[in-house]
């Protein structure tokens, strides 16, 4: 079946991306591995069924838009300006050493100079899914380090973007042609313009017409105009700013989501879209490890191995070095380095592109694709290994242990509750809890609410309360209950069999939607469930009984979970 049709392709990979991805985290390894093995069940290179090579790149074209308009939309320039005197020459140098070692290794090969220069840059750039999922579940992300390491991120996401804008306009004089000088220039100038056309529309207009659009939108109420609206301005900015200004679909939204960051709607938006965002984010993995032959690991082994070699032992040497010649300290420069052991997302995208424009060979792509899985692999057994080691020399006192930017929960704190969630409905229950003396500790993982939470002066610890390293910084074997106000049930379900492993006896209440769900919340461990709709219309009802017209009635039995 090798011309199958749009609704198999996507049965396929979604069903294939499920099956190893679950494999793949029951191994405690990046769910990332599974996906792109998925796509390597499913490509033409593997035995079985054979995925559409003409509609799998489209899909892939969607994933790469819309997994730029999420970095976009979470891009922070405040947090780069408060680590920008390490980040940004740590990153940039970095990058330099990196595409050095993979040019030089495509010049052994035989390669252009441009293929080692695609090649090489494609390997000097971390994952950003990897990255942060390693540092939120150490809860490292608000430390000083851990916002060095999402700085260098940043910077490196900044210079593949302006990676992506230039490829094609050099990519005569890359694939080592017959190219002037005059007509490299004339193209790199007819592109810079172009881009910077195209940036001044979008700070000039799009930030004040984008905002705006979505707060009419927002202001109907109806939560699916929302949401389209927002996926509307993600795949029309990529579309037309490729279709006006001859920009790349994935710098067009990455302005999009940027532009839409500034709107105090960005946090909903972001929610709103992010199922569809992981959904087609994981099509354009499954995508890419379709066009992996497995062979090269029998074939060229020794050239798997340097190019696994570059990315996780040469750039950590690289990113070590550089952190410590900036008077940081060895724990700091070892978290640096550790994570930026691995390659990902953007590293596909250049290979890709490069692949298109014949500048890299297919030999290259598959090198790649090659590193990244054997990288994305090895990068939890590094962050064992320095979690072991740091754990020791904690224990030894030999170091310095690094402070968080906002003190520990009180040692002292005890009968208080647990928050977790502090959006529409937990920001509004933690206010009454708070106006009513109760003692609060808020957990949320989006870094805006936990902000909101501090600037009300409610302690809150930033993170995914499903990691129990989490949730037990909020004390909960201190605590008396605990309120779980986030609307995914299947999260609270296993947040809620955590807690009753480490306090039985707290009291828990959960927030539903259903009837299914509240059946699930009371089945792992919940006291009480509260449906919202439920609850809303028995106020409303009450409401109505309280009217002269109907005073004096019967009144509705209360609402029970």
């Amino acid at each position: 079946m090798h011309h199958t049709s749009l609704i198999a392709i996507l049965v396929a990979g979604f069903v294939l991306a499920f099956v190893f991805g679950a494999m793949a985290q029951k191994l405690r390894l990046s769910p990332l591995v599974g996906y792109l093995l998925a796509g390597v069940v499913a490509g033409p290179f593997t035995p079985g069924f054979v995925g559409d090579q003409t509609l799998a790149p489209q899909l892939a074209e969607i994933g790469v838009i819309l997994l730029m308009f999420g970095v976009g939309l979470h891009f922070s320039l405040r947090d780069l300006l408060d680590v920008k005197a390490i980040a940004l020459p740590g990153a940039l140098a970095q990058i330099a050493l990196a595409t050095a070692l993979g040019w030089g290794m495509a010049l052994l090969l035989g390669w252009s100079h441009g293929a080692g220069l695609v090649f090489g840059l494609s390997l000097s750039v971390a994952s950003t899914v990897v990255l942060l999922r390693a540092l939120e579940e150490r809860r490292l992300v608000e430390t000083g380090r851990g916002r060095i390491a999402v700085g260098w991120l940043i910077v490196e996401d900044l210079a593949m973007v302006l990676a992506l804008v230039l490829l094609p306009a050099l990519a005569g004089l890359l694939k080592g042609g017959d190219t002037s000088a005059v007509a490299v220039w004339e193209a790199l100038f007819k592109t810079l313009a172009k881009v910077g056309g195209f940036v001044a529309v979008m700070l000039i207009v799009g930030r004040r017409v984008i905002p705006w659009i979505l707060e009419r939108v927002a202001g109907t109420g109806s939560r699916e105009l929302f949401t389209l609206c927002v996926l509307a301005i993600a795949l029309g900015v990529a579309f037309g700013s490729a279709g006006l200004f001859g920009v790349s679909f994935a710098l067009g939204a990455f302005f999009a989501g940027m532009v839409l960051n500034e709107s105090e709607f960005s946090h909903q938006a972001a929610n709103e879209t992010l199922p569809l965002r992981d959904a087609f984010a994981v099509l354009f993995f499954v995508s890419v490890g379709m066009l992996f032959d497995p062979m090269i690991l029998i074939e060229r082994p020794l050239q798997v191995l340097a190019t696994f070699l570059i990315i996780v032992v040469g750039k950590s040497i690289a990113a070590y070095a550089i952190v410590r010649a900036f008077g940081k300290p060895r724990n700091t420069a070892l978290l640096i380095s550790t994570s930026l052991a691995q390659i990902g997302e953007f590293s596909f995208i250049l290979a890709g592109l490069g692949l298109q424009l014949e500048v890299l060979p297919k030999e290259g792509q598959d090198l790649i694709l090659a590193g990244a899985l054997l990288s994305i692999i090895v990068n939890p057994i590094l962050f064992a290994w320095l979690d072991r080691r740091e754990a020791r020399e904690e224990a030894l006192r030999e170091d310095v242990v690094e402070e968080h930017m906002y003190p520990p929960i009180a040692p002292d704190l005890r009968d208080h509750v647990i928050q977790i969630g502090y959006g529409r409905v937990g920001s509004e229950l933690g206010r009454l809890l708070t106006e009513r003396g109760v003692g609060l500790v808020v957990i949320d993982g989006e870094e805006d609410l936990v902000a909101r939470a501090r600037a009300a002066g409610i302690p809150a610890i930033r993170g995914n309360a499903a990691n129990e390293r989490v949730l037990r910084e909020a004390a909960p074997e201190r605590a008396n209950t605990v309120m779980v106000a986030i609307p995914n049930a299947l999260e609270a379900g296993e947040i809620i069999a955590r807690l009753r492993e480490i306090n039985p006896a707290l009291t828990i209440v959960a927030r539903a939607h259903s009837d299914a769900e509240v059946k699930h919340l009371l089945q792992h461990g919940a006291d009480g469930a509260v449906m919202a709709e439920r609850e809303l219309a028995h106020s409303l009802a009450e409401m109505v009984m309280a009217t002269p017209h109907y005073r004096g009635s019967r009144h509705l039995p209360p609402a029970t979970a």
